[in-house]
């Protein structure tokens, strides 16, 4: 299965997996699921570092290299994307978030997320 990770799973996988659940973990292990990451997570990380969020401190060069180097599929963003994101119903007020909903959608991923909100969505999302 070719999974989209939200921005938070992404930072959890990378720098803090002790946050990410049992069935995060075996997800994210399982051989036979392809872990996709998109530029947009990257953004979001860029802004809300610079805003000093500390949740956010992380150095995203070399978070995209390590995403890489572990085998992470990067996600564009496309016009097609951002178009995307006019269909959806005001569920979510988050921007990045929106725009993940977006891809997941437009690309036929599954969206994982810790995010209850973002489960109210119809499509491919899911709360792990």
């Amino acid at each position: 299965m070719k999974l989209l990770l939200d921005t938070h799973l992404v930072l959890w996988a990378a720098i803090a997996p002790s946050r990410l659940s049992a069935r995060a973990k075996a997800i994210l292990d399982h051989d036979d699921n392809e872990l996709v990451y998109s530029v947009a997570s990257l953004w979001e990380i860029v802004i809300k570092r610079a805003l000093k969020r500390t949740d956010f401190q992380v150095d995203p060069h070399g978070l995209r290299g390590g995403l890489l180097d572990n085998g992470y599929q990067e996600l564009p963003v496309l016009a097609e994307h951002a178009l995307a994101t006019g269909a959806l119903p005001p569920i979510h007020k988050d921007p990045f978030d929106r725009l993940l909903i977006a891809q997941a959608v437009v690309e036929g991923l599954t969206l994982l997320t810790a995010d209850a909100l973002l489960t109210r969505y119809d499509g491919p999302v899911q709360k792990i």
